[in-house]
């Protein structure tokens, strides 16, 4: 391999093993891929082997059914690592069993449901974990949570994952857990492919925010030895029953709105956003209004050491510019270009008069939307210039051009967060708790964030509302403290980071399995995180040689499912229909 310089890695992944080349192809069967795989534990009471005499029926609507099934055979949280796996009737042939309840069932490969059968049919895995939090596991059976995707022949599998806010009084659930988990159910299915129906070649993740993140996570580090000692430490399952090496690497992705890259997301959110704000923790004469133009001024220079290309192999770097911080170069214009595209879907996918309602506040808030008609293009097009003119609009061809990020930003994608708005200066910010080392003991993550603190942190010391305690101290403590399983948070945040396993800049490129198929839909003017979160990873993947990205930011919308148009889960089982066909 060829000699790299390195944005950051963590510390012994540059010794370990490289696990492939391959992005991962349509049909792969993911078994064998890492030699330093083991066997997992079998002195605990529980067992890796899915038990095909305890299935429940639903004769309603043919659905058979197992709820409550633990992954792993060391679980540290047996109320969350347990899975449901839902299955069409027609997939499985049963005999009742002498207790009046259940069924012992084995696979009808024969048996059909639309366009799959009991040996073809894709298993979807939702990941809704919100925050980065736990998925809680089903309790009881409920078909009308699921009934959408068996309709469609789908084969429905519900793990519950633990996530920053699944504590106890004795347990701290942090990252890299909850993709942990997540791997180790995925590695349950595979172990079990020999009983259950369905194709485990065909496994896609979907899901939202944190959730999106996770399943990015999860599919960008199929295999990864970062994951190996977590997973054995659970006693997931590691090798088949022969012995050969078991895969967690996943055929799919769909991801609606991922907060994620969260090591370079402080930076990004100010180059996106905070720079053209000046209230709150941006307002003049604060130390974190200079803290937020550091932060925007580093982001440039992380930027164009990614190598990031567009789809005609142009380099994308960022310039300096005579007005704000670094809004010219190849990046940016690709940037205008993206939004500019979502907007132009938007004309060309609605009809006007046309009402548009903003997002409320966040759960609990009672903070609600509010709901605006405009009557024709134009007098929308005035709304979007009504602060500056940064849209222009041809009528002849119904299509609009977007001048700048600045006029955008203003109107319609304002920084919501406060500076430092993943990794907070006093540990305050949620991400703070995802890698938590202990029980209320949330944690600093980012080493770009820790570099610009330590180069200006005289400076800051200069300003009223300065506290000590925010500085580069604070960083280096938490970095040098080591998880249960004895790794430090430089390779937890690598674990974390899609871009790590993606881009040639990191030390964890080609040393995992990408998913081959993706799709990534962001509201366009959500607040939660930069427009460069989504666009980087697309870029990443098409550049890493991923062939099939189905990139959409959905105009006037926000952090939600977002979709262009349709209904988010018809347009994902649809997505999932033309995945198994490539």
């Amino acid at each position: 391999m060829n000699r790299r310089t390195v944005i950051r890695s963590a510390t012994g992944v540059a010794a370990l093993a490289a696990i492939g080349t391959a992005e991962g192809t349509a049909g792969t069967a993911f078994a064998a891929t890492s030699s330093s795989s083991s066997s997992s534990s079998t002195s605990s009471a529980y067992s890796l082997e899915f038990d095909s005499t305890a299935w429940s029926y639903d004769a309603t609507n043919d659905v058979y059914y197992q709820v409550g099934k633990v992954y792993v055979t060391n679980p540290a949280a047996t109320d969350y690592e347990n899975l449901s796996i839902y299955v069409p009737g027609a997939y499985l042939t049963a005999t009742a069993n002498s207790d009046g309840t259940t069924y012992t069932a084995k696979i009808n490969r024969k048996g059909t449901v639309g366009q799959y059968s009991g040996h073809t049919a894709p298993i979807v895995i939702p990941v809704n974990t919100p925050g980065y939090a736990q998925q809680a596991p089903a309790t009881s059976y409920s078909y009308t949570s699921v009934s959408e995707y068996l309709e469609a022949g789908l084969i429905y599998v519900w793990p519950g994952l633990r996530g920053r806010n699944s504590s106890t009084s004795t347990r701290s659930d942090a990252a890299p857990w909850g993709v942990t988990d997540l791997k180790a159910a995925i590695r349950f299915l595979r172990y079990n492919r020999g009983v259950l129906p369905g194709s485990t070649d065909d496994i896609v993740l979907f899901g939202m925010s944190g959730g999106g993140a996770q399943d990015t996570v999860a599919g960008t580090s199929g295999d990864s030895p970062l994951f190996d000692p977590y997973l054995r430490t659970i006693g997931a399952a590691m090798e088949d029953a022969h012995g050969r090496p078991l895969s967690d690497a996943v055929a799919g992705v769909m991801a609606w709105c991922p907060i994620t890259d969260l090591a370079e997301a402080n930076l990004s959110y100010e180059w996106n956003m905070g720079q053209f704000a000046s209230t709150s923790t941006r307002a003049s004469a604060t130390w974190t209004s200079a803290y937020s133009k550091d932060l925007a001024e580093a982001w440039p220079k992380y930027l164009n050491r990614l190598g990031l290309r567009d789809e005609h192999g142009r380099r994308l770097r960022l310039t300096e510019s005579s007005s704000g911080t670094y809004l010219a170069g190849s990046y940016y214009d690709h940037l205008i270009g993206v939004i500019t595209t979502s907007l132009n879907d938007f004309l060309s996918d609605n009809t006007f008069p046309y009402t548009i309602t903003t997002q409320g506040g966040p759960p609990g808030s009672g903070q609600t939307g509010t709901s605006t008609t405009y009557e024709t293009v134009a007098d929308y097009i005035a709304y979007l210039n009504t602060d500056s003119t940064w849209v222009t609009y041809d009528a002849t061809t119904n299509t609009a051009t977007v001048s700048g990020l600045e006029g955008f930003v203003n109107s319609q994608k304002t920084a919501n967060k406060p500076v430092g708005a993943f990794d907070g200066y006093s540990r305050g910010q949620g991400e703070n708790s995802v890698f938590a080392m202990g029980l209320n003991a949330p944690s600093h993550f980012a080493p770009l964030t820790r570099d610009v603190i330590k180069a200006n942190e005289t400076t800051y010391a200069t300003y009223s509302d300065w506290n000590s305690a925010y500085g580069s101290a604070a960083y280096d403590s938490d970095f040098a403290q080591k998880d249960s399983v004895g790794k430090d948070i430089l390779w937890r945040g690598d674990a974390y980071n899609p871009l790590y396993f993606l881009s040639p800049a990191f030390d964890g490129y080609r040393r995992s399995r990408v998913a081959p198929h993706w799709r990534i839909r962001t509201g366009i003017m959500q607040g939660d995180t930069a427009n460069t979160t989504e666009i980087n990873v697309q870029l990443a993947l098409l550049n890493y040689g991923v062939r099939d990205v189905d990139f959409a930011t959905v105009w006037a919308m926000a952090h939600t499912m977002a979709e262009r148009t349709g209904d988010a889960t018809a347009n994902f089982i649809s997505w999932v229909e033309s995945v198994v066909k490539k």
